[in-house]
């Protein structure tokens, strides 16, 4: 199974936020076991790196991105994910090239905790604790 993990997902866990961060670590720990292969857009890791360097510190950040390249496949953003993702009526651009990048790769899931800004999404989403229980 594939899934594509919002970036908040990823915050939750690196900046410890209660009481998303016990689900989050879930997800990444199925990633991690190999139950599970998880996706991150390669823009998403600046978005994690500049929120997560205002709370950790640089050293730790970039510590906790190279973590991340090693349990998640960091997928490129191209030309083409781009303009698809004009065509997709959602509120957010962001999310809806993030949607366009799960499309592209045949995900399952979006994991994210803000389903509701994936509104006509080509790809369904899954709160974390909703995508965990098939997993018990």
């Amino acid at each position: 199974m594939k899934i594509l993990i919002d970036t908040n997902i990823i915050i939750d866990y690196l900046a410890d936020r209660t009481p998303f961060a016990d689900h989050a670590e879930q997800v990444l720990t199925l990633c991690e076991s190999g139950r599970v292969t998880g996706l991150l857009t390669a823009n998403a890791i600046t978005d994690i790196y500049y929120v997560l360097r205002k709370v950790t510190g640089k050293e730790k950040t970039l510590e906790a991105i190279r973590t991340l390249c090693s349990i998640l496949d960091i997928i490129a953003v191209g030309k083409t994910d781009i303009l698809n993702a004009m065509d997709f009526e959602m509120p957010d651009y962001e999310d809806a090239l993030a949607a366009q990048c799960a499309k592209r790769l045949k995900a399952e899931y979006i994991v994210t905790r803000n389903s509701t800004d994936f509104v006509n999404s080509p790809v369904p989403t899954a709160e974390p604790a909703d995508f965990l229980m098939q997993f018990k």
